[in-house]
């Protein structure tokens, strides 16, 4: 449902969804910056850069968990996947690809848009809707086998309680996969000052480094619930190549798995 049919909360902006995790300068930031996701030299290029290794981490965790074969031509085939923070559609075009019935879910109305205007024309089936996490849960959506939560849970107002949320939205024998920034003194130096000042990878604010999170939070917002918690696994950039890669450093930018055990 359209964050337009409902009642925006104070303050925020009637392109935007309400719920709790909302923060409303970090959802103006990307809603911005909306019709330049699709840029690979653009605002998001490092986003382009790093997708191919995201792409790759999701597909095989999936083909694990749902023991599905990623050299058929649609693997996933049957299987529901959430995309929450979806953005301009850079994670849920590959994952229809690869067979899954796909939900993407963004708090901005201008990124919801971007998203359908560039999955039509290739006649990509997507249900794209503005919304949050919190107005899935009270409208009953889902369960769904996958649930993304790529580099997104840095940028909400309480992550434990989003995180939460997220993983109820699971369906039994789901995974979650969370992608987020480690908060170090070398990512702030690499990610936040680097990326956004030196080399001008990201504009300057998108990230605050105060609500980058350490692995023990992500699990420590899950602390004494049934849910399997994986990872940290490192994603390491090689400046000579231009790469990013899976690696053991998690100092910077890193990957976990939730998964919610299996019906009884």
């Amino acid at each position: 449902m359209s964050a337009s049919n409902q009642p925006s909360e104070p303050g925020l902006a009637p392109d935007m969804a309400s719920g709790s995790s909302i923060d409303a300068e970090e959802v103006a930031r990307f809603s911005a910056l909306a019709e330049k996701w699709w840029d690979p030299t653009g605002d998001f290029a490092p986003l382009h850069r790093f997708n191919p290794t995201r792409l790759a981490f999701i597909r095989d965790q999936a083909a694990i968990r749902f023991g599905r074969d990623i050299r058929s031509r649609q693997p996933f085939e049957g299987l529901r996947l959430l995309d929450i923070g979806c953005g301009g559609g850079l994670l849920s075009e590959p994952m229809r690809r690869l067979g899954f019935s796909v939900t993407g879910v963004d708090a901005s109305a201008r990124n919801i848009g971007t998203a359908r205007a560039h999955a039509e024309p290739q006649g990509l089936a997507i249900d794209y809707r503005c919304a949050t996490a919190e107005q899935l849960e009270a409208e009953g959506a889902g369960p769904f086998d996958v649930v993304l939560n790529m580099e997104v849970i840095e940028h909400v107002a309480d992550p434990g309680a989003y995180l939460r949320t997220c993983a109820r939205l699971l369906a039994p024998g789901g995974l979650m996969i969370v992608a987020t920034l480690n908060r170090t003194l070398k990512a702030l130096a690499l990610a936040k000052v680097g990326a956004e000042y030196v080399l001008r990878w990201l504009p300057p604010g998108t990230h605050d480094w105060n609500k980058f999170l350490k692995p023990e939070e992500i699990r420590g917002f899950l602390a004494g619930q049934s849910y399997a918690v994986e990872g940290p696994y490192g994603v390491s950039y090689a400046p000579l190549s231009g790469t990013w890669s899976l690696s053991s450093d998690t100092d910077i930018n890193y990957m976990m798995t939730i998964a919610r055990p299996g019906a009884d």
